[in-house]
């Protein structure tokens, strides 16, 4: 039941939710995830989050903040953002060395602007 209630309460908070995008890509390469906001936000404004399969934290994209970075462990030193990019309204990130359990959903919430964009990921095999 809190499950429920909190899935209702997040999806009545998020103001723009775009349709989902499919990528594939094969073991082993790379593959730019997409997301990007209409609306410009200043540089201290920024805040975004990407996860994976709903927990995975793949990469948070704060530009001012101080605090340590969290990643999921798998994902350490695989992923690539694009900073000079973040003024322009893109937060795609880019993954290298694709493995088996990369594929899935991907979920990037722009927090600020309260956007959230969906990207399925599909590893192919080589």
């Amino acid at each position: 039941m809190n499950s429920c209630c909190f899935i209702c309460v997040f999806a009545v908070l998020i103001k723009n939710v775009s349709l989902q995008v499919t990528v594939q890509a094969v073991i082993g390469g790379s593959v730019v995830l997409p997301c990007s906001s209409a609306e410009l936000l200043k540089l201290q404004d920024i805040d975004v989050s990407w996860r994976h399969n709903d927990s995975k934290i793949v990469c948070d994209i704060i530009p001012c903040s101080t605090s340590p970075v969290t990643q999921d462990p798998e994902n350490k030193n695989r992923v690539e953002t694009f900073s000079q990019e973040y003024l322009k309204g893109n937060f795609s990130i880019k993954l290298n060395n694709l493995i088996h359990t990369d594929a899935g959903q991907y979920i990037c919430y722009i927090k600020n602007s309260n956007e959230l964009q969906t990207v399925k990921l599909i590893i192919n095999g080589i």
